[in-house]
């Protein structure tokens, strides 16, 4: 048995004999092609790919996607087939990039319908958690060759960007189906300076008559002024390569039109084709517009639009001809309309009726996590949307924008949003918050700008641009910096003041569950999802739980004060630049070059056993009096419990007696690190970055070892809920609002309440939350604990938030507790 690489036949013979040589050699000599390792040495997880399944090895009733991942043990690196059956580990990020994994059953599987094709399917292995101590970070993983099966060396460009199940012509994003990945998604400019004939076009204003007579079209000179987000609409079963759909508005001196980019054009050009990009379009058809679709708001534009048919550009039948044109070729005698926008200020906002569009740019003060939620427009396993929190400041008002903001099918943008930086959001949505202030959400058509980006954006000329350019000029960066905030749980708008439910479809903005129904719910969650409920029953017993290194923080005892971070100019020359765009891009220079040092401590775990018929059970940290227990990963994450019981406590006089009858308590009362917002720093800004987004794909490529800063958490409380017909118990975490800095405290309803438990369980802030209130005048966990005997016998409606934090840890906080009173039926 001889293995080949993506280097010449001779790297088996200069490369030693590796764990995954060996076992290659092993299985390709079974007569089963199937093995139980004996050697179980750890392999380092470095990619990990989706795909739409195919229809061979994917059992009846699971989801419609299949994992490859690519392993090395520091030799070789191969990519593997993971058996479905393990996919839950990946759903729930047990099974991820930059860990190490013990394979332990395995087997081969060739091709039947193409010659020279197999691979490795990995069905069972153990794994231990944090960091991978396999392969540096430091080294290059592509510069390792290669495994694959003598005689099928062809295969090997089949694994470069490829999946192994070659029905499949390209992978998707680990985590939602929105974003372009892998290098087939070309991005390079592709324009031309050639001389156009242009005395043979249509007009827009042309086309719907001779599409009903079906005539040939001229033609097309037109600019894009809106840009959608990709759709992808593959499934199983469906025979097509590359299942993408992109909707583009494009405009010439006649009106606007819808464009459809289809399929295979989609990795062509939709990452080339952006708003102000004039196009030179032939061997375009026409079709019936699609109606039951979402449209940018153009009125601003005062040009007619055309909405019965729609421009298809479509890869075959007939090819579609799409030139994109040089900026400095298009003439001005073209009549091609200049880019509009609708910039609305903060101070401008609360005019707006709901549901509006506007265009908006501010200052980034805070950015939460990345999340999950799934898609309710759209049937089916795996279909999630990724979102993330933002607030944003032009210096108009008081409030900032509260931006709730989706994939753009832009990761580039996306996932690198951080305080401190432009942002610029078209095509927002304006919602409304009971009792709240009212906050903005993007749409289909939203497109998003960060510092970095905004050269050569049409809008750098725009009045209000420039206003809030010569704004930001006026700043001092460290005020900014005492406020910015980043990561941890975020959600808007709260709970409202009434929970209402309908009487006749039971139906509520959040869904009220059975307590049984409970574990459901956890068990369905996937990383990073959240998820909104609420349960009936009475609040047993509230503990304060300290935060262990509040007044201790070992890592910062000798080190020096910060130094001003300030904003400079790309270049000091430009910043009279009529356009602005060199002040839209403005870099965030830190004038202190010193790097703290911190020392990384955690426990290694023993390896935990994988089958493909073991459920993944998730361990919860319990809080007992006179118990203490914690859990420190090697990851430097942990939940914030204390070193000694709670401080404070109170327990209902019923709770003992009524303990032995409950059939299931879940212990999920646990803070965990994750969900605590941390101040922003330049210096640990990629490590905040990393933190706050999805776990990556691929490893160490996106991997950083930047430290974080420290949590700045006085404590929490422990709410234990039972349910209202006492057979399952529930802990949940509490954490009031305390300071008006906070990201939480934005748009709070804060009329003031008497400090009481069930007051601060009901309003979610401590009271009188203002920035002229000092801690000491705040009410103490023992002061409120003294409170909660009207807890006593009360029946409660308590509105929960989910997040999967990946692994084993599940976040549940306490976002509202209602009184009976405060409950309608509609």
């Amino acid at each position: 048995m001889e293995t080949s690489s993506s280097r010449p036949s001779t790297a088996s013979s200069i490369y030693p004999i590796s764990f995954l040589q060996n076992i290659l050699e092993r299985l390709s000599s079974t007569l089963s092609l199937k093995l139980r390792a004996e050697d179980t040495s750890p392999v380092a997880v470095v990619a990990l790919q989706r795909y739409l399944s195919g229809d061979e090895h994917h059992p009846p009733d699971d989801d419609s996607y299949s994992y490859d991942l690519t392993i090395t043990d520091g030799v070789w690196r191969a990519k593997c087939f993971l058996h479905a059956s393990l996919n839950p580990l990946v759903h729930k990020n047990i099974l991820k990039t930059g860990i190490d994994i013990s394979v332990t059953q395995l087997s081969f599987i060739y091709n039947e319908r193409r010659l020279g094709h197999g691979y490795i399917c990995i069905e069972d292995f153990t794994y231990r958690t944090g960091d991978s101590t396999v392969w540096s970070f430091d080294n290059d993983i592509s510069a390792l060759p290669m495994l694959v099966k003598h005689g099928m060396e062809r295969s090997v460009s089949l694994q470069s960007d490829l999946p192994l199940q070659v029905q499949r012509k390209h992978h998707l994003p680990l985590w939602n189906n929105d974003d372009p990945v892998g290098e087939m998604w070309a991005s390079e400019p592709l324009s031309v300076n050639s001389v156009l004939d242009v005395s043979k076009i249509a007009f827009l204003c042309n086309l719907e008559a001779q599409f009903r007579t079906r005539q040939t079209p001229f033609p097309l000179l037109v600019k894009i002024i809106h840009k959608s987000r990709l759709r992808y609409y593959g499934k199983s079963g469906l025979k097509i390569d590359f299942p993408y759909q992109a909707y583009f508005e494009v405009a010439d001196q006649s009106g606007t039109m819808s464009l459809v980019l289809w399929n295979d054009l989609c990795p062509e050009f939709y990452r080339r084709l952006h708003v102000g990009t004039v196009l030179y379009l032939q061997n375009y058809t026409l079709k019936e517009s699609y109606l039951n679709r979402s449209r940018p708001h153009m009125d601003h534009y005062k040009m007619k639009a055309f909405n019965s048919v729609e421009i298809c550009l479509n890869p075959r039948n007939p090819v579609a001809v799409i030139t994109i044109i040089s900026p400095k070729s298009v003439l001005p005698q073209w009549g091609l309309p200049e880019v509009s926008y609708q910039f609305t200020t903060r101070s401008e906002l609360n005019q707006l009726s709901k549901d509006s569009a506007c265009d908006i740019i501010g200052l980034v003060t805070f950015v939460g996590r990345v999340e999950r939620v799934r898609s309710k427009a759209v049937k089916g396993p795996g279909k999630y949307w990724t979102y993330r929190w933002i607030h944003a400041v032009d210096g108009t008002s008081d409030h900032p924008f509260i931006i709730e903001v989706f994939s753009s099918s832009q990761p580039e943008i996306f996932n690198h949003v951080c305080p401190m930086t432009y942002l610029v959001c078209t095509q927002m949505r304006l919602c409304q918050a009971d009792g709240g202030l009212p906050y903005l959400t993007s749409s289909c058509e939203t497109q998003m700008s960060i510092t970095g980006h905004h050269k050569g954006q049409p809008y750098v000329s725009d009045p209000k641009v420039k206003s809030f350019i010569q704004w930001t000029k006026t700043l001092k960066d460290n005020v900014i910096l005492q406020k910015a905030a980043f990561g941890g749980h975020y959600n808007y708008p709260r709970a409202p003041k009434i929970f209402s439910q309908s009487v006749e479809d039971a139906s509520v903005q959040v869904p009220l569950v059975a307590a049984a129904d409970l574990k459901k719910e956890f068990e369905s969650l996937q990383y990073r999802e959240h998820k909104r409920l609420a349960i009936q029953g009475q609040i047993m017993a509230v503990l304060f739980i300290k935060h262990p290194t509040l007044n201790e923080k070992p890592h910062q005892t000798e080190e020096p004060q910060q130094d001003l971070v300030v904003l400079t100019q790309e270049c000091n020359n430009t910043s009279t630049d009529p356009n602005g765009e060199e002040s839209m891009d403005a870099t965030l220079v830190q004038t202190n070059k010193r790097k703290r040092q911190y020392q990384l401590r955690g426990r290694e775990k023993s390896p935990e056993k994988v089958t493909p018929t073991k459920s993944i059970r998730r361990e919860t940290a319990v809080v007992q009096q006179g118990e203490n227990k914690t859990d420190n990963t090697s990851e430097g994450v942990q939940d914030i419990q204390s070193q000694e019981p709670g401080v404070a406590s109170w327990e209902s006089s019923s709770w003992l007696t009524q303990k032995p009858d409950v059939s299931e308590h879940i212990h999920c009362g646990v803070l965990y690190e994750d969900s605590i917002a941390r101040r922003f720093t330049f210096e640990e800004k990629n490590g905040l970055l990393q933190w706050s987004n999805l776990h990556p794909a691929r490893w160490p490529s996106e991997h950083t070892s930047d430290p974080l800063p420290p949590v700045a958490c006085p404590g929490y409380y422990r709410i234990t809920i039972l349910g209202i017909n006492r057979q399952l118990a529930l802990d949940a975490a509490f954490v009031p609002v305390a300071h008006p800095d906070e990201p939480g405290a934005v748009g709070l309803f804060m009329e003031p309440h008497g400090n009481t438990m069930l007051s601060c369980l009901s309003s979610g802030f401590l009271s009188p939350l203002s920035k002229d209130t000092s801690q000491s005048m705040l009410p103490q966990p023992e002061e409120l604990l003294e409170t909660a005997s009207e807890l006593e016998g009360l029946h409660v409606v308590c509105v929960l938030d989910l997040c999967h934090l990946g692994g084993d840890k599940v976040e549940v906080l306490v976002n509202k507790v209602y009184r009976v009173t405060e409950v309608s039926l509609e």
